[in-house]
């Protein structure tokens, strides 16, 4: 064909990040401004059917977020993107294959500490896709006195679920902190979320 291809995009990568399947690439050197890219997706349940994405369709970010277009969480998916440019195209570029359900990457829950008189109510949103909503979804909380390397830890709690911590005995600083879990083949967990510190029972 007599007309010049565009470069194809760089580092094409399917990862899961924060609860989300996302693609990523970098645009080529010496791209036009103008370009933009459009991503497709194929399951190995239907190999050689390269499906849509209606929201990465000559788009101009550098990134797809697939999480709530996947057929299906067990199965694994590869994902391919290409630059358009007026009538340039580049070849196609395709990820690596990759299973929500097994590779998915947590992010931390953010924790809601409300305290009454006598106890310390918390609970943990997470920033969930809500066609993931479902998933069996836990967190672990842990408990501290400030600069005690003490922890009480309240383990396996459902994502929605409130945790009623009574604090009649305790007086000071106490620092809370909480991570997502999850169990799939082997048992995932994200990093602690930042430490949210209260003043218990303080008199005067």
């Amino acid at each position: 064909s007599g007309h010049f291809q565009l470069p194809p995009p760089q580092n094409v990568t399917l990862l899961s990040k924060d609860f989300d399947m996302i693609l990523t690439w970098t645009p080529a050197e010496g791209s036009p401004p103008d370009v933009t890219y459009t991503v497709r997706y194929e399951s190995q349940e239907r190999m050689d059917k390269w499906i849509k994405v209606p929201h990465c369709k000559n788009i101009h970010r550098t990134s797809c977020n697939l999480t709530c277009v996947l057929p299906n969480f067990f199965v694994k998916i590869q994902a391919r993107v290409k630059a358009v440019s007026g009538g340039l195209q580049s070849p196609w570029v395709e990820s690596q294959f990759k299973e929500y359900y097994l590779d998915v990457e947590l992010a931390p829950p953010v924790l809601n500490v409300n305290v009454k008189e006598n106890s310390i109510l918390v609970n943990a949103s997470f920033p969930l896709a809500t066609c993931v909503e479902s998933f069996s979804w836990m967190y672990d909380l842990n408990l501290w006195e400030a600069g005690s390397e003490d922890k009480k830890k309240y383990e396996g709690i459902f994502r929605k679920n409130a945790v009623t911590i009574d604090t009649t005995a305790l007086t000071g600083n106490y620092c809370l902190s909480a991570r997502s879990t999850f169990q799939s083949i082997d048992f995932k967990h994200s990093e602690f979320s930042q430490p949210v510190c209260v003043l218990l029972n303080h008199k005067g």
